[in-house]
This record gives structure tokens, sequence and C-alpha cells, in this order.
């Protein structure tokens, strides 16, 4: 038996939630899905757990990190899904993904919505996970380790979502580089779609950019930025629908 940490996680959040999850499940290989020079051509086993996360990007999962695993092969693998949202919504992503990787031969037996801070409007869900969060997820992986354990065939998951999906087609908010760029091309090598020039590394492809924040988490001068005033207007949008605190969801 193996155990797998999948994740796609430009802003780190969802990463080291998943993690929190691994962890207890022993030692773990992880996959990262943002790294575009990964090979994600992977068969796994029936003994294996597979602990896979994405961010909610307007309430689906962001089609990129579904295109990575289009060559997975479950094999029946067991699969703990974790989805994780800035406090708004995170509507039909837990039933994409759970549907998408059961068509790619995976078990799901459980799953966990997380909140965790706003990866663009930072005053939403701040220090999310906080230690309520890690404390809730912690024992969380525990029923599913006794899950595992004492059960020998899984019914199928009753998940929340809507089919069709709903639509989403982006934001108009793209980082760009600013005058304190050096043009080191940290944000190009590491931009998991590949939307920043390894030659122009000030210039950005705005019909490739998905508006994950990795460019602006990763940058040495923090260089990369959005639009202030394009983000205040956002936040004001999403102001009702963020400012009161929203609870991890746990599906077993």
């Amino acid at each position: 038996m193996s155990i797998y940490a999948v994740y796609f996680s430009p802003t780190n959040s969802t990463e080291k939630t998943v993690k929190t999850v691994a962890n207890e499940f022993g030692n773990y290989q992880e996959i990262d899905l943002g790294k575009r020079e990964n090979v994600f051509d992977r068969s796994f086993d029936k003994e294996d757990i597979c602990i896979i996360g994405v961010p909610s990007y307007g309430g689906r999962v962001p089609p990129i990190a579904l295109e990575r695993m289009k060559d997975f092969n479950g094999n029946n693998a067991k699969a703990v899904l974790v989805i994780t949202y800035g406090n708004r919504a995170y509507e039909d992503t837990l039933r994409e993904l759970a549907e998408y990787v059961t068509d790619k031969g995976f078990c799901c037996i459980a799953a966990i919505t997380a909140v965790t801070e706003h990866s663009i409007m930072h005053q939403f869900a701040t220090g999310r996970p906080d230690e309520a969060d890690q404390k809730e997820l912690l024992e969380f992986s525990g029923k599913i380790l006794d899950k595992i354990k004492n059960t020998s065939s899984y019914d199928e998951l009753k998940l929340p979502g809507n089919y069709p999906y709903r639509e989403y087609k982006g934001v108009p908010l793209k980082p760009k580089a600013g005058k304190e760029c050096t043009g080191c091309g940290l944000c190009a090598k590491l931009c998991p779609v590949g939307a920043i020039s390894a030659k122009e590394p000030k210039k950005t492809d705005t019909k490739l950019c998905i508006s994950c924040m990795k460019c602006i988490n990763v940058c040495p001068q923090k260089a990369r930025k959005l639009n202030s005033l394009l983000v205040k207007v956002a936040s004001k949008k999403m102001e009702a629908a963020c400012k009161s605190r929203k609870e991890n969801e746990l599906f077993i």
C-alpha cells in the first residue's frame, strides 16, 4: 500500500491542507499537479490511498488540474477528496472532482471542503486554516482511517453539487509585473500554465493566465501585483458572501 498526496496548489493552501490529512496516514509520496515538468501518467494499486486536493475556482475544479490527471488509472484505489475555497462557496467543485476521479477508476471514500484564506482578497478567511480547523481535520483523518480498517466495501458518497456544472469564465484580475521586476524569470518557470514568457518575464499572456496567483506568491521582489482598484471593486461585491465565517464540511 502506498499513500499519495496529490494537489494543485498555486498559493500552497491546498497543499498544506492535503498534507495535514496525508500525514495522518503515514509516509506519503507527493504529486504536484502544478508543475509543468512532471510526468502525470500514473497507475495506482487497489490498496493505495490518494488524498486529492484542488482549490475551487468560481465553483469549479481548475481545468488544468483535471488535464494533469487525465492519464491517471485508479484501479479502485481509495480516494479522499479535498476542496479548498476562500470562504465564499465551493458550489459544484466537489461533485465535479468526485465524478472525474471516479471515472478514472478511483473509489471515493471520504471528502473535505476546507476554508482557506482567499488567494486574492486576503481579508476573507484570513489565517485559515486556523487551530480549530487543524484539530477538526486531524480528528476527521482518524475517522477515515477507522473506516478503511473496518470497511470491506464502500457505498457511494452523497456529495453536494449540480449537473450541468455552473459556468465559469475566469476572472478579469490578472497579475502584472511592476517596476520592481528584475526579470529573474522565477514566475515564468513556476507558472502552472506557462502564461509568462521565459524570455520576457514582464509579459503575461492574459488569455492563458488562470489568475491562480502563483506568480505573486513566488516573486522574490514582490513585483507582480493586481490592479488595486479592480481588487477593491471585486472585494466590495464579495463582501456579503464572504464576511461571515464558513465552516469546513466533512463527508464520510
